[in-house]
């Protein structure tokens, strides 16, 4: 019995996404946590790893499937669902985190934690220019709803009174080995890649004319990970917000030709295109690269042209100062064209590129 108190039962919300992924791996690696994870699709459970199919949009689902969750001491809340309209993202994830919230702390009598991830949209990021590097405290300082203020505003509300602390962890593009993810930027680049070299092509950059030259920054999913329970887990992570990034920036102007000798390739001047318009009619040639290269994986769950259209348009600096979690006591790091490299050897590996 006394075994079963030192062990940490997290509750990860989005399971199957790149971030709740990465997260309980690290977790599962520490050797001290149980993981509950929640998805619409649910999951196969392993020793330490049991998945819940649950639609966290409905109150009555949420708390028949959750309302037994007692043992749960921390809540690392990933979960996310798109809207095609700014206003319309607000609703349905505050719902969906309050369903969370409203139906575990009640019976959790033993929960310390519930981390939130948000991303830079809480500085403005995705509508324009925006104040760089950006500080924790520059969060929602322009015009509402944005929803990932509206989840910690209210995240703070019911941490009145309450044994528990939160956190909120905001880290830039997320770059991590992850299929059938619509926010995987690497796979962009990587399948991009693969198929201009099929055609006898040159490696050009895709983007806006301005975007070539700004300054960037990303965040390994691993990092993420080990940043998301450290916040968890540190009493300097209580009630705080922290940036998380690689530590570096770098320019695609730069980065650009590294990709392309990866893959070998050679690199032309940018030319700017929609990847979703121009990479509409592929899936037949990358029908015949499956055949040719052996590869595992269809063309719809390796396309993601409308992120990186998205993350390609920014003609404008994107990054964090990261400093307060490093001052906080988080000191990990990763250089972005080595995660990159990492990457890409994984697709290979697992037969997603030639």
């Amino acid at each position: 019995m006394e075994q079963h108190h030192q062990r940490k039962v997290a509750l990860v919300a989005g399971a199957q996404g790149v971030i709740g992924r990465n997260l309980i791996n690290y977790l599962l690696k520490q050797g001290a946590w149980d993981v509950i994870g929640l998805s619409r699709r649910g999951g196969s459970n392993t020793d330490h790893v049991t998945h819940i199919a649950v639609d966290l949009l409905s109150e009555e689902d949420s708390r028949q499937k959750l309302g037994q969750l007692t043992t749960v001491t921390h809540i690392f809340y990933a979960a996310y669902q798109d809207s095609n309209s700014w206003s319309g993202l607000v609703a349905p994830n505050l719902t969906m985190l309050r369903n969370v919230v409203e139906t575990v702390p009640p019976v959790a009598q033993q929960l310390q934690h519930i981390s939130l991830m948000q991303g830079y949209k809480v500085y403005g990021a995705h509508l324009g220019p925006f104040k760089t590097p950006a500080v924790e405290t520059d969060a929602g300082t322009f015009m509402p709803p944005e929803f990932n203020m509206e989840q910690q505003h209210y995240l703070e509300q019911q941490q009145q009174g309450q044994f528990w602390t939160w956190s909120a962890i905001r880290p830039s593009v997320v770059g991590g080995f992850a299929l059938g993810n619509p926010m995987n930027l690497a796979m962009v680049i990587a399948v991009y890649a693969a198929i201009s070299k099929e055609l006898g092509l040159p490696l050009r950059f895709p983007g806006k004319p301005g975007a070539y030259d700004k300054l960037m920054e990303m965040t390994d999913a691993r990092l993420l990970a080990k940043a998301t329970a450290w916040a968890a887990n540190s009493p300097a992570g209580a009630n705080q917000a922290f940036n998380i990034n690689n530590g570096d920036l770098f320019r695609w102007s730069d980065l650009w030709p590294r990709i392309a000798r990866y893959f070998d390739m050679e690199v032309a001047p940018p030319l700017p295109m929609q990847l979703e318009v121009v990479m509409a009619d592929k899936e037949a040639l990358w029908n015949t690269m499956m055949k040719k290269y052996g590869l595992q994986h269809t063309y719809a769950e390796v396309s993601s042209w409308k992120f990186g259209d998205f993350v390609f348009s920014w003609d404008y600096d994107f990054f964090a100062d990261g400093s307060k979690a490093r001052r906080a006591g988080f000191h990990e790091f990763v250089e972005t064209p080595a995660m990159f490299m990492e990457i890409f050897d994984n697709f290979r590996e697992w037969k997603v590129i030639p």
